[in-house]
């Protein structure tokens, strides 16, 4: 199979508008993966399982990923002469600055016909509040249906084009997303049916006090 640059640079020559960037996986299994341009995304992702060399025909598993604000501290060194005719001294400079948060979904691509894979491609939304919409690849990728509304439900990645996209784990009426870093889950669990230990030990600050016994009469 062919590595994920060669990939990455046949995709960059196919759709010369699109933009592709390897994302590097630091740790031992050396897994990169290809950041797609979202707005090219389904175009991309036809490429990838049509194309002979790779056709790309199976969607194993489709992952979600919660990027908070980050924030991050770039050092500036700068040679300072001496004015006393010594040895110049080095003075590090720091400043911060905010990396804002996204939402990303990650797909992990194989090759039932050619046997090889996989190739792990990744998509990005603007931001974690009000631009969070991404194509679907379930018109690709029938495996991803499932997923996707997996990901939706707990991330709230809104997916255009799904076909059947609503909440797949929790129920309709449930707000916010729990797999979201900042989520908070509720205090009040009343609606648990078969409440127990922690459960139940949080449900009971929102019971009603006992009511009062009259005292017995001598």
């Amino acid at each position: 199979m062919e590595t994920i640059e060669q990939i990455r640079d046949r995709l960059v020559a196919r759709f010369p508008a699109a933009r592709v960037e390897l994302v590097t996986n630091p740790g031992p299994a050396a897994e990169h993966s290809l950041l797609l341009d979202a707005a090219h995304a389904h175009d991309l992702a036809v490429f990838l399982r049509d194309d002979p060399a790779l056709r790309l025909d199976y969607c194993s598993n489709v992952t979600g990923v919660d990027w908070p604000d980050k924030e991050i501290t770039d050092v500036t060194k700068t040679t300072v002469p001496d004015p006393a005719g010594g040895q110049p001294k080095i003075v590090e400079q720091k400043t911060t600055r905010l990396q804002p948060g996204c939402l990303e979904v990650v797909y992990h691509l194989y090759s039932m016909a050619l046997k090889h894979g996989p190739v792990i491609i990744r998509l990005r939304t603007a931001n974690r509040s009000d631009q969070v919409t991404l194509p679907s690849l379930t018109p690709v990728w029938r495996a991803c249906d499932f997923q996707e509304r997996e990901v939706y439900d707990l991330y709230g990645i809104v997916f255009s084009r799904h076909p059947d996209l609503r909440r797949i784990l929790m129920w309709d009426e449930f707000k916010d997303h729990p797999m979201r870093k900042d989520y908070v889950e509720p205090d009040d669990y009343e609606w648990e049916p078969t409440a127990h230990g922690a459960v139940a030990e949080k449900h009971k600050a929102h019971l009603p006090p006992p009511a009062a016994t009259p005292e017995a009469k001598p």
